[in-house]
């Protein structure tokens, strides 16, 4: 049998449980870094410094440039704060998403779906009038920052308070609807922008929803004032062009309540009666 090189077999011999772990704990870090900031600009930013870094080192390393390896070699501290500063948004949405503990999801499912009913409703009579907004549904991150933006309400959740609201004959129909539960919070809210590409038929709206969702674990619904057509925002990824079931379905998907056939047949059949009507 061909001989174990000695620097093998001193890596294979020091390998234990514990190092095992250790490999294990480090590589499964790095790959959920890396699900987080997939698909968004922090992603193209990752990949350039990736770039610069190993062409620099191979660049040193053949043409014996002593000053760029003395640069490499004293920089791991500079390139860690600097990578700090600049993933600074994906590190606090892990962070955010590591302080979930989904318990208050599951102890208010029912109101939950009273909740998804009576905002699926409004958002399309919204779309019926021609009528923009944004109605933020909060999940277990907290949205304290977005409501002291707009103006303090504290009232229980309506069709008809929602579609009050946003009519532009009123002062509060620019901004966002915080729905909290089942009430609403604030409205006139503002949403923090994404820097994100987006098609060109989406809007301001549609960008202040992706802003959101892209910092929060919060669910945005989107009606197009010009197109009258209703999307759904969410882990900074926007669903557009949706009908009611389509929407209906996709809420309760991500509230982790089971769609029910009555639910279905209850939009079916408020469908059907607005067409006889």
């Amino acid at each position: 049998m061909p001989e174990i090189p000695e620097g093998l077999r001193d890596v294979l011999v020091r390998f234990d449980v514990s190092a095992a772990v250790d490999i294990l704990i480090v590589s499964g870090s790095i790959y959920w870094l890396l699900l987080l900031v997939r698909g968004t600009t922090a992603m193209t930013v990752l990949r350039g410094v990736g770039v610069l870094l190993i062409g620099a080192f191979l660049l040193s390393r053949v043409l014996d440039l002593r000053v760029i390896n003395w640069a490499l070699r004293n920089s791991v501290t500079g390139l860690l704060l600097g990578m700090l500063i600049v993933f600074q948004p994906e590190i606090r949405r892990a962070l955010e998403r590591l302080g979930r503990t989904g318990l208050h999801s599951i102890l208010r499912k029912e109101e939950r779906q009273d909740t998804l009913h009576i905002v699926v409703r409004a958002a399309f009579a919204l779309a019926r009038e021609g009528t923009g907004a944004l109605i933020v549904i909060e999940r277990e991150t907290g949205l304290q920052e977005v409501t002291d933006t707009g103006i303090p309400l504290h009232a229980s959740l309506s069709t008809e308070l929602l579609l009050s609201i946003f009519p532009e004959s009123g002062p509060l129909h620019d901004g966002a609807v915080v729905v909290r539960g089942g009430s609403i919070v604030a409205a006139g809210c503002t949403l923090p922008l994404s820097d994100s590409p987006l098609p060109a038929e989406f809007g301001m709206r549609h960008r202040a929803a992706v802003g959101l969702t892209e910092r929060t674990d919060a669910v945005v619904i989107v009606v197009s004032e010009e197109r009258g057509a209703v999307s759904l925002s969410s882990n900074g990824r926007m669903v557009p062009n949706l009908d009611e079931t389509r929407l209906s379905r996709q809420l309760h998907r991500l509230f982790d309540i089971e769609y029910h056939d009555q639910v279905e047949g209850a939009a079916a059949g408020a469908a059907s009666e607005r067409r006889a009507s």
